[in-house]
């Protein structure tokens, strides 16, 4: 049966492309539109779509807005689509499950192309565990979590995430206290949204965050999120770790890819590292997190009832790649315990 979809924009002519372009892919069906929000709760309401894409920018009630009221009320997945890196990562704490980079330019090549990549987005998101309330803000971290001065700054944190990861991620880099070793990050973003995403953590968490650039040294207080269209590498030489960030093919469907970084972690870190895979959607990351546990670091999965897609962290579990899997509120104290 085909994924019901209703979408949800201002502007006419998008409406119109995405139901054209949609009309060529067999598993999905646009049932509907709305040109607002008044439109879209009597359409959710009455059509009941397994899925809704959501504009931001709208005349009245905006979509994050529409959101964080709509919710309660009704659990549908929302995927988010805008330009603007702010607005989607609002979107994103409001409770969407995902979000896509708006086209600038939507003459036919480029809008097949969107359609393709939100065609896939669609598929995971209608099977997403959607909550109706936003992740609630994160106390300052328990006396457990305080890492001793003095601890081995040998040791490598690494992430990996994608759908539903940006509020997951927060969740556990909140948590690590100002002198945790050095965090390395991949989250599934596309370009321009990373710098973003890296600042919003910046301002929120003890440590110290920022955007990868070729050749950052890795010091403890420093957590680096990989660039979107960059691979992200760890690196090593006399001096210390660094990393690389260097445009490549994309490996495991994605550029960053998890597997890059969890990769050059199971080289470089070997048993002094310790990795978490997250929620997302797909496989990337599992079989990088396998070649970190056969080189000796500790590693963690997100369980399937906190996760907002049970993909990566699921693939990851059945190929053996995980020692421990975790609720994500248990899993920054589970990192500094074993960092210590």
């Amino acid at each position: 049966m085909a994924i019901r979809v209703l979408t949800v924009d201002d502007s006419i002519l998008f409406r119109t492309i995405i139901k054209t372009e949609f009309a060529k892919i067999d598993d999905i069906d646009i049932i509907d539109t709305a040109a607002n929000a008044v439109e879209a709760e009597e359409k959710i309401m009455r059509l009941n779509p397994d899925v809704v894409t959501m504009d931001v920018e709208m005349p009245g009630m905006n979509g994050i807005d529409f959101i964080r009221s709509f919710l309660p009320k009704k659990r549908v997945p929302f995927i988010v689509i805008t330009s603007s890196p702010t607005r989607a990562f609002d979107a994103i704490s409001a409770g969407a499950v995902e979000f896509m980079k708006k086209p600038l330019v939507q003459n036919s090549s480029e809008m097949t192309a969107f359609a393709e990549r939100l065609a896939s987005i669609i598929r995971f998101s209608s099977k997403a565990n959607v909550r109706h309330a936003p992740t609630r803000p994160i106390s300052v971290p328990a006396k457990s979590l305080v890492l001793p001065s003095g601890g081995r700054i040998n040791s490598v944190i690494a992430l990996g995430a994608s759908t539903g990861g940006t509020e997951a991620l927060i969740e556990v880099v909140k948590k690590l206290p100002a002198n945790s070793p050095p965090v390395v990050i991949v989250q599934h973003m596309p370009a321009g949204f990373t710098q973003m995403y890296a600042e919003r953590l910046n301002r929120i968490c003890k440590m110290d965050c920022k955007e990868a650039e070729d050749g950052d040294r890795l010091r403890p207080g420093l957590i680096i999120i990989g660039a979107g269209g960059y691979h992200l590498r760890l690196q090593k030489d006399a001096r210390g770790y660094y990393v690389s960030s260097k445009q490549g093919a994309k490996v495991s469907g994605h550029c960053p890819s998890v597997d890059v970084l969890f990769e050059s972690v199971a080289e470089n870190a070997g048993n002094h590292a310790v990795g978490a895979i997250l929620t997302g959607m797909g496989a990337d990351g599992a079989e990088g997190l396998l070649k970190m546990r056969k080189a000796g670091a500790y590693t963690i999965g997100q369980d399937e009832a906190s996760c907002v897609v049970y993909g990566m962290p699921c693939v990851a579990f059945k190929n053996g790649a995980v020692m421990k899997q975790l609720p994500l509120d248990r899993i920054a104290e589970e990192i500094i315990s074993k960092v210590r």
